[in-house]
């Protein structure tokens, strides 16, 4: 990983065309990037394939090109004329991912990934939080970054594999032993976490979304199926939530890939079965059972999901090799992920402000009722949609919204490049009812204005994130802050 780092191809499983022979010396995806020495990976893109800028890694230096059939023709006349080995590679994504692991080489010893619609960033994290009370050294790596002992930023909550297999080498050169990925959509269809060597798996739940990206419903399931049809090894431990509809169709999958499984949630067959929740104001007590015992814990977290998430995050650690009974006693000290049902603020009435990172019709529905049973008065909800994305969704966003809360103020999310004003409106579509407010920090104070002793107010959509995309800038905003500061402004600095 040094700047004097050489590899050859066959060193990295690589076969140029010819038997040409190249010594690498970094890798690239970006041509940008490209230092003399390194291989260029000119991967298919959504607009643009990589091999139109294959001209300009190879005037950068770059000792081989890796590309497919079609990247190769678009920059023959180039490539002809170069004498950088070429790699075409049926899947050039899958073939980057191996050969980053080989250039990296080291991972932390125990590694496992969850992937699902919702719950990610979660299940990771309570993952993480396990490991750590049982003393390994351990990260999550996904939506918020790298955390745990060893942070970095990530720009992509699954990174690109040159990126990714970079940070894991780092985390491990840190001593870190244990690492929790969340495996998005587009990382698993994009092959960024093969080559990376999984212990468990799990999965959270399938809804709709992406659809943006994915043409089809089940082209999106599918995606999510490659970490057990393709990614985690057959020796594998598949940690699958079953009470989600598409839940059994993923067990069947990974059951026939030969991987071990652990079912877990609400139905009485499950291994960790989650059998009864009692719900108070700033937590709950979770009775749950594994291979016949019985077990009682209480959790600081704000949801009944959220004690899903939970049984999702042992069943990882166990499946990784942890000790059941030592898991089950590290649960207690779990602690919400930030923006993640986070309690933001509390009223001088004792009304509560919470922050949750809900962005599809099914989370939003989710967290909604989640937090029904914490709260004794009414439920008013702020929900918006994101710009650039999956329209569908929508009205569905507002009616699941409407459905679930008392009150309901539709207002701005990260309108990107689109008019803020018609993705209201298509929220709106499903709350007719709805108060719209454009202005996402006056839609934050007017929901803290209407709450009264008993009430909740339920900031949805950006969770964790500090900034909000309005065009191309990104302006500083955080849900969590701006409700503290309302708190703060109506009740004369108490938050």
């Amino acid at each position: 990983m040094t700047a004097e780092q050489v590899k050859t191809l066959g060193e990295l499983g690589l076969t140029a065309q010819g038997g040409a022979q190249a010594r690498v010396t970094g890798l690239a995806v970006d041509s940008r990037e490209v230092r003399e020495g390194a291989l260029f990976a000119a991967l298919p893109g959504t607009r643009v394939h990589g091999g139109e800028y294959i001209q300009y890694a190879l005037r950068m230096g770059a000792a081989a090109i890796l590309t497919d059939t079609r990247g190769a023709r678009i920059a023959a006349e180039e490539l002809a004329h170069a004498d950088a080995a070429l790699i075409v590679a049926q899947d050039p994504r899958q073939t980057l991912a191996y050969a980053a692991a080989l250039w990296f080489g080291a991972q932390p010893e125990v590694m496992v990934a969850v992937t699902g619609t919702n719950g990610k960033t979660s299940v990771a994290s309570f993952t993480r939080q396990i490991w750590a009370e049982l003393g390994h050294p351990a990260i999550n790596l996904g939506t918020t970054g790298v955390e745990g002992d060893f942070t970095a930023p990530l720009a992509h909550t699954t990174p690109e594999p040159i990126t990714l297999h970079r940070v894991l080498a780092e985390a491990a050169q840190a001593g870190v032993t244990h690492a929790a990925m969340e495996a998005s959509s587009h990382g698993l269809a994009q092959r960024r976490l093969d080559g990376v060597r999984l212990a468990a798996a799990a999965f959270s739940n399938f809804t709709q979304d992406h659809l943006d990206y994915h043409e089809t419903f089940q082209e999106y399931f599918d995606a999510k199926a490659g970490l057990f049809d393709r990614v985690l090894p057959e020796d594998g431990v598949a940690v699958i939530n079953i009470d989600d509809p598409r839940g059994v169709e993923m067990a069947a999958i990974a059951h026939d890939r030969g991987q071990d499984v652990i079912t877990a949630g609400r139905d009485e067959n499950a291994d960790l079965h989650l059998s009864a929740q009692r719900f108070e104001a700033t937590g709950q007590t979770m009775r749950f059972s594994w291979t016949g015992q019985h077990h009682q814990v209480a959790l600081p977290l704000i949801g009944g999901f959220q004690g899903e998430n939970v049984l999702l995050a042992a069943g990882l650690a166990i499946g990784a090799g942890a000790a059941p009974e030592r898991v089950f006693e590290a649960l207690p000290q779990m602690r919400t992920v930030r923006g993640r049902m986070e309690l933001a603020a509390t009223r001088g009435n004792g009304a509560a402000v919470f922050v949750d990172y809900a962005h599809t019709p099914g989370a939003v529905e989710t967290a909604i009722r989640a937090l029904r049973p914490h709260v004794m008065g009414r439920l008013i909800a702020i929900v918006g949609a994101g710009g650039d994305r999956d329209t569908a969704k929508r009205p569905l966003m507002g009616r699941a919204a409407a459905e679930n809360a008392d009150l309901v103020i539709v207002t701005d999310d990260n309108p990107r490049s689109e008019d803020p004003a018609l993705i209201r409106a298509a929220v709106m579509q499903g709350c007719p009812d709805a108060t719209e407010v454009g202005d996402r920090a006056e839609a934050i104070l007017r929901g803290v204005d209407a709450l009264g002793p008993g009430d909740a107010l339920l900031i949805l959509g950006k969770g964790h994130e500090t900034g909000q995309t309005v065009g191309q800038d990104v302006l500083p905003f955080d849900d969590a802050e701006q409700a503290s500061v309302a708190v703060s402004a109506l009740d004369g600095g108490v938050a």
